[in-house]
């Protein structure tokens, strides 16, 4: 599932801090919230990124189109923006 699919039914609070925390390790907590709504792992899953000892990261395109939501600006596709 894409990032502007699930992004609709987390937690309002949960928008506000991948948009204030946009690029850093992402916790746990707010990983559950996100896989809660977004269900079963499918083939699409676009807005994972890396999971190193220090977190687990959005990916490029997840990150930008966080930005441009926080900016007030019609994101593209998280697919289109990391080049798929």
């Amino acid at each position: 599932m894409r990032i502007e699919e699930w992004w609709p039914g987390i937690a309002t609070e949960t928008q506000q801090w991948l948009i204030d925390h946009n690029g850093e390790a992402v916790p746990a907590h707010i990983v559950e919230q996100i896989r809660s709504v977004e269900g079963i792992a499918a083939a699409d899953m676009s807005w994972v990124g890396p999971q190193i000892p220090e977190g687990f990261f959005l990916s490029d395109g997840a990150v930008d189109w966080i930005e441009a939501v926080a900016n007030g600006e019609m994101p593209l596709s998280s697919e289109v923006a990391d080049g798929k």
